[in-house]
């Protein structure tokens, strides 16, 4: 008998162009940021429209990182996601305006507790009301695409109607907290306050998905199944389950989202969430499917080229970006950084 030959494993070194192709989605925005500033030219603009760009990337991802998990672990195009943006910010907004004492006070802290309880109850509602639609609507059509698209669709169009049974048909007008009205001035840029807030909170929201898909079981079982979903199943977990916590967290993201968003605008409607899925779609897209990192990035794109567009040459802002997802798409078919192949 005669040993078994030796096998030392070695793994292949990445070329240095695979590894610039890696990084290259994390270099864009910098880039982007960099070709902003010597196009712009003035420094003090230039801040302001990047910390703006900043504000509506970030507000953006809090509602297109749910959808990009849905889409890319559940395999479900789900238009009636903008129903859970709608009804977060009307939910939000009337709990904002049931606590007009906290938000018209000078005071940072009542006003940012008002804005926290306005957050969860929005998110709370979208959550219940994802779950529902889930069940209802969504479970009867997985693996059907057009069938997907026809009874979210039709799921968006009731709610939004029952949005205006309950709240009325015309546009509701909402003023920020006192202290977050207004803006700082630093460097010569005016930058305003709400912006930076939803800066802030878009990243502490980023950094939170991360850690919970990175560090946690069930964030690994979440990439596993994004994946390779029969794998999961066969090691003995209730992927089902774990599609339906998904939905929900997706859902009441959603609802996060329209309550940033509702109080950016000053103003809310019932079809306010229908109006973003536009760029909500196209963050997805250019993320990649399944990647929360990619919508991150996707949509820090699409709120910093806008801005910037807008400022330089306003009439090409309408399709921005649309041409930046066409210039992404062309870079790479399946978007920046996709978990899974599109199906």
């Amino acid at each position: 008998m005669t040993d078994a030959p030796g096998h030392n494993p070695t793994l292949a070194a990445l070329s240095a162009s695979d590894r610039i192709g890696q990084a290259m989605p994390f270099i864009l925005v910098p880039l982007v940021v960099v070709a902003g500033f010597l196009a712009i030219g003035s420094s003090s603009s230039w801040l302001t429209l990047t910390v703006a760009g900043l504000a509506m990337g970030m507000m953006i991802f809090l509602m297109a990182s749910g959808l990009t998990l849905v889409f890319g672990l559940m395999d479900v195009i789900n238009f009636g996601h903008g129903a859970f943006i709608s009804v977060g910010a009307f939910v939000g907004v009337s709990v904002l305006i049931g606590f007009g004492g906290w938000t018209s006070a000078p005071s940072l802290g009542l006003n940012l507790a008002a804005v926290a309880l306005a957050i969860l109850a929005a998110i709370a509602v979208t959550g219940v009301l994802g779950w529902g639609f889930e069940r209802v609507i969504v479970r009867p059509v997985y693996g059907q695409h057009l069938h997907q698209i026809l009874v979210t669709v039709g799921g968006l169009i009731v709610i939004e109607q029952l949005i205006q049974v309950v709240w009325g048909p015309h546009e509701i007008f909402i003023n920020r907290p006192e202290t977050l009205q207004g803006a700082i001035t630093y460097a010569g840029a005016a930058l305003e306050k709400y912006r930076l807030l939803a800066v802030a909170l878009g990243l502490m929201v980023f950094v939170a998905m991360r850690l919970v898909l990175r560090r946690t079981k069930i964030g690994l079982i979440v990439r596993a199944g994004v994946q390779n979903g029969e794998m999961v199943q066969a090691l003995g977990y209730r992927l089902r389950l774990v599609f339906i916590g998904v939905f929900v967290a997706g859902s009441a993201l959603a609802g996060l989202g329209g309550v940033m968003w509702g109080l950016y605008q000053g103003v809310i409607t019932a079809g306010m969430g229908e109006e973003m899925m536009i760029l909500v779609f196209i963050v997805v897209i250019i993320g990649g499917l399944g990647s929360v990192e990619g919508a991150f990035i996707g949509a820090l794109l699409v709120g910093l080229s806008q801005n910037y567009i807008a400022f330089l040459a306003p009439k090409l802002a309408l399709i921005s970006n649309i041409g930046l997802m066409a210039a992404i798409l062309m870079w790479r078919p399946q978007g920046m950084m996709p978990v899974v192949k599109a199906k």
